[in-house]
């Protein structure tokens, strides 16, 4: 269980490690992913599903024109930063298609820096709530819903994800 304070001096790590890397690479876009799940355990197995999920996603779209990868499996969560060549707004369409079309998409938090861009900046609509079709930060702000409903979301689409790569090398053999 990770305490507030802990993901405040995480959250503060994390800002030290852009600013960072964005000083080393001063003409480059950056990408921050991270796993947040809902609840107090921010480490578990699911998450680091999600995590390599998304890494291998972005890899797969970034990976012949990576100039630096840096993963980070913290107890405050899932964390890996990518440089890459290319203009910000073109890396953040392409990171928001891998969260509007990934199964796991909607899990994975993929921020492009120097921005941050949202998603409204490429022309595309706010992400949803992961139970309701309301704007998510509309849920967040009024609490719509509770902590063991979202995390059960999260788990269900874990393990639907999960079942269908075992399934998928099953047919494979």
């Amino acid at each position: 269980m990770i305490s507030l304070e802990a993901l405040l001096e995480s959250r503060d790590r994390r800002a030290a490690c852009q600013q960072q890397l964005l000083q080393e690479w001063p003409a480059s876009s950056l990408i921050c992913l991270t796993v947040q799940p809902p609840g107090p355990v921010k480490r578990s197995a699911d998450s680091l599903i999600v995590g390599g999920a998304a890494l291998a996603a972005l890899l797969g779209k970034f990976g012949s024109v990576l100039q630096h990868v840096q993963v980070r499996d913290l107890e405050t969560g899932y964390e890996a930063y990518l440089v890459v060549p290319l203009p910000e707004l073109l890396v953040k369409r392409i990171c928001c298609g891998i969260e509007d079309t990934h199964p796991l998409g909607r899990l994975m938090d993929i921020d492009v820096l120097p921005g941050p861009l949202d998603r409204e900046s490429v022309g595309l609509p706010p992400r949803r709530c992961l139970l309701c079709d309301n704007e998510v930060r509309y849920c967040m702000r009024a609490r719509t819903h509770t902590t063991e409903e979202l995390l059960a979301q999260f788990t269900r689409m874990v393990r639907t994800f999960s079942d269908n790569i075992v399934q998928n090398d099953d047919n494979i053999i």
